[in-house]
């Protein structure tokens, strides 16, 4: 763009502008396309694959597992990812798994993998999710622990678990929101009908194989931000590429593309729903037949807003942290994907994370 500009200001100084500004976007944009097919032939051969190993399952239902990340001690935490996403972005690759890191600081997490939906959670409703597997595991994982453990959802798995935590709070010590959608009108209202306005044209796919593929759901995605697909890989093409910084990007870029099918029935509540009709927020999401209502939950809670999100918008979550009685605010200085498992995860929430359990500690210990 500097590039055009100087272009165009050579050409008016020259008193010929028409004659420079097409030669300027021209050269400009060959440049750039350049540096975006360098930076994904760069990602393509890039050596960079994810070797961690997951932990034993110790409970399994359908697709689903529950990975035990702890040794056996400590308080248990059930985290919960988004249904469209590989839950390893928790545990991605070594010096950036959430999971193994809190492990080693004697807390237990055990984590919900949603697995890849097969005949019989293709036909599933967000009923069948929350008060059906959700549940199943939470109770699995209060079984197997000893003691109920903090509810933990990421992105839409946090959605999920504010209706599984309001249905069922015996199940669990503790909830914690990290970068949970639930305003989906904020902070740009059209653009959010826009994607529910895509429903229809979706259909004949949801009718051919009874989910939202991840190709279409990748394409849902990077409409959300639609230039900064080049411009990742555009930095990534300058990165040193046997440093850190693009082993890191690699990782995350093969988790990005490695996405799970939306059952038909969820796509179409998500996006009718919940993009068109922004059911959470007006109060008019039900799960089971009864209203989802944050307000109604009365149990420590924690909610994790990164103040650079462009998946889920801070405006977007802010709203669960108010409406939430006592919930305690943390608003790094992160992005969604980053806060979790970037260069800074560990400073923007994993401690920060850690001090409130060990705070839910010193509060039950209190109350003794």
């Amino acid at each position: 763009m500097e590039a055009i500009l100087r272009s165009v200001q050579d050409a008016v100084r020259d008193g010929n502008p028409d004659r420079g500004f097409p030669e300027a976007v021209l050269l400009e944009t060959l440049e750039q396309d350049a540096a975006l097919i360098e930076g994904i032939a760069a990602y393509r051969r890039h050596p960079g694959q994810r070797s961690l190993e997951d932990p034993p399952a110790v409970w399994a239902e359908g697709g689903s597992r529950l990975l035990d990340y702890g040794t056996g001690g400590g308080r248990p935490v059930l985290f919960v990812p988004s249904l469209v996403n590989r839950a390893y972005v928790l545990d991605l690759i070594e010096g950036h798994s959430m999971l193994r890191w809190l492990a080693a600081r004697g807390v237990r997490p055990l984590l919900l993998d949603w697995g890849w939906p097969a005949e019989t959670e293709r036909r599933f409703t967000l009923t069948d999710y929350v008060a059906g597997r959700l549940e199943r595991a939470m109770a699995a994982a209060a079984r197997i622990a000893g003691a109920p453990p903090v509810l933990a959802g990421y992105c839409m798995g946090g959605t999920l678990a504010v209706a599984a935590a309001q249905r069922r709070p015996d199940l669990i010590s503790g909830l914690a929101l990290l970068a949970a959608p639930w305003d989906f009108h904020a902070p740009d209202p059209q653009r959010s009908r826009q994607a529910a306005e895509a429903l229809p044209l979706l259909e004949p796919a949801l009718a051919f194989s009874q989910t939202l593929s991840v190709d279409l759901l990748q394409t849902l995605f990077a409409l959300l931000d639609p230039w900064s697909v080049a411009a990742k890989y555009r930095a990534f093409a300058r990165m040193p590429q046997d440093s850190e910084r693009a082993r890191l990007f690699v990782a995350l870029e093969d988790w990005v593309n490695d996405g799970v099918p939306l059952a038909a029935e969820v796509a179409r509540a998500c996006l009718r729903d919940w993009y068109g009709e922004n059911a959470p927020a007006r109060g008019s999401w039900h799960i089971a037949g009864l209203p989802v209502e944050p307000q109604a939950i009365a149990m420590p809670a924690f909610v994790a807003i990164p103040d650079r999100d462009r998946i889920v918008p801070p405006e977007s979550a802010l709203p669960l942290a108010k409406l939430i009685p006592g919930a305690m605010l943390h608003q790094p200085a992160a992005g969604h994907i980053g806060m979790a498992a970037g260069a800074r995860a560990e400073p923007a929430l994993w401690r920060p994370l850690l001090a409130w359990l060990e705070g839910l500690g010193r509060q039950s210990e209190a109350t003794r």
